[in-house]
């Protein structure tokens, strides 16, 4: 071999180390942002905090097959219900409100509501007449929409929520109590197109199943009153009631049956009411079924500085979602059900089935924060979770949740993946974003709490739902799961 050759040769293997190195390199570079591994996550820990500014939406684009609207978390930089905020609202009173919220939904699938017609008043009801009491917020859900309401529209910031079947606004004159909401509040004299429903028509009797309480009847009008409460005593009493509501600037929905609460009580976080997205006969979803098919979809999105979205009608973009029927084992009829069949953290697979969770029954719910699992299966994940964070330091808890950690001194997290398996083959691996709740870079919560026994319902909360395209498809009674749904 000749001189030249040799050199060529060895130049080559120097070529060759070099770009090897410089792979690894890059391999290395790649492990710290956020790549994933087979059993486990890695993220910047900047990307799960909040910006001070509020980052704009793109999802529009990929869903303009559908009427969408923005979704923004109420206690961020994007919300306009945040404008007079002094400052963050206290995470331990998120998580104590979202306590009572799983208290409520657990008292209503039982049938065992803590409020009652009598405890309403809604005996011969009028505007002289409508009870006032005191409440604290019962479940807010935490994300808002804007829609119009009335001739001509006026926006309102509404709660959606897949829990409630009843739409309803705070609206003048407030005969009783409205409480604070960033809005103007709606009044219906100042509408052309609305009308209150008569206490003898069938509509007023659908009260009955969808609020928990009978309708009252106005002694002078004879309007149709309704009445819902949500715990102790957070509550909407008002006239029940026709009228136009604007979705987006061309789709709008005449006739919507709605609520005009005149006496509101409840720390609504500044919102104007609620968008009831439940299954019953009520709800938004069944009254628009001949415009949307009742099909609907959301992202939640990451932090409370992103922008999601809520759609109705059918996606072009659910090509990739995986979908599991709705489960009949839950006793709530508007709730939507789930059968989880399956959990495994990091490369352990817990010893739960779907015998874990028959006795309550298991739901979705776009309003409740945290995931509520059967004692026995939150010890499994729990357990398996801190082993795969044995590496950080453990901080105090945070009220529900238990297993936080102190991450100010690292950038990046490696974490354990946590998937769920629904019956059908459907599974969800859970984002970071789905994984944590952070209430600060020294306290990064795992975000999920047991339930009291393994009789209350097991509830797939919104944390866990973060960044998920998530579809509701009411007519093929299946829900689907997409991973990336803000993008």
């Amino acid at each position: 071999m000749s001189y030249l050759s040799l050199a060529t040769s060895s130049l080559l293997c120097v070529l060759l180390f070099f770009l090897c190195s410089l792979e690894k390199g890059f391999a290395l570079q790649r492990s710290n942002k956020d790549i994933d591994d087979d059993h486990s996550h890695h993220v910047r820990l900047s990307s799960l905090l909040p910006s001070p500014t509020c980052s704009s939406s793109s999802v529009k684009g990929s869903n303009k097959m559908k009427t969408t609207l923005d979704v923004v978390h109420k206690h961020g930089p994007c919300s306009k219900l945040n404008k007079e905020k002094k400052g963050p609202t206290s995470h331990t009173e998120i998580l104590n409100v979202d306590e009572e919220r799983v208290k409520y939904i657990n008292s209503k699938i039982s049938k065992n509501m803590l409020g009652h017609d009598d405890e309403l008043g809604l005996k011969q009801l009028d505007s002289a007449t409508l009870p006032a009491k005191s409440g604290s917020l019962i479940g807010s859900g935490n994300y808002f929409v804007v829609v119009g309401l009335g001739t001509p529209k006026k926006d309102l910031s509404l709660i959606f929520d897949t829990g409630s079947d009843l739409t309803w606004t705070q609206c003048e004159p407030c005969a009783k109590s409205c409480y604070k909401q960033q809005d103007d509040i709606f009044d219906p004299s100042k509408s052309s197109t609305y009308s209150n429903i008569t206490c003898t028509s069938s509509l007023c009797t659908q009260l009955s199943t969808a609020t928990g309480n009978d309708p009252g009847c106005a002694s002078t009008s004879k309007a149709c009153v309704y009445g819902i409460q949500y715990g102790d005593s957070s509550f909407s009493v008002g006239f029940f009631s026709h009228e136009r509501l604007t979705v987006t600037g061309t789709d709008y929905v005449d006739d919507f049956l709605f609520g005009c609460g005149q006496n509101n009580q409840g720390l609504f976080g500044g919102s104007a009411g609620l968008l009831g997205l439940g299954r019953h006969p009520i709800s938004f979803v069944q009254q628009t079924a001949a415009k949307y098919h009742k099909i609907f979809s959301y992202c939640l999105p990451s932090t409370a500085s992103n922008v999601g979205y809520l759609a109705f009608g059918a996606s072009r973009a659910s090509s990739y979602v995986k979908y599991t029927p709705f489960s009949t084992n839950s006793a709530g009829a508007s709730f939507y059900g789930l059968d989880i069949t399956g959990i495994t953290v990091g490369d352990t697979k817990l010893p739960v089935s779907s015998s874990t969770f028959s006795t309550g029954g298991a739901i979705i719910d776009s309003g409740t924060v945290i995931t509520r699992l059967p004692p026995t299966a939150y010890t499994a994940l729990r357990s398996a979770f801190r082993q795969g964070m044995a590496r950080y330091p453990m901080a105090s808890s945070l009220s529900i949740l238990d297993t936080c950690y102190d991450l100010s001194a690292y950038k990046t997290v490696i974490f354990p993946k946590i998937v769920f398996e629904f019956a059908g083959g459907a599974t969800v691996d859970l984002a970071a974003a789905g994984t944590f709740y952070v209430a600060s870079v020294k306290q990064v919560c795992l975000g999920f709490a047991p339930n009291g026994d393994d009789s209350d319902v097991t509830i797939f909360g919104n944390v866990q739902q973060k960044t998920l395209q998530v579809v509701y498809d009411v007519n093929g009674g299946k829900v689907g799961f997409g991973a990336g749904g803000c993008k």
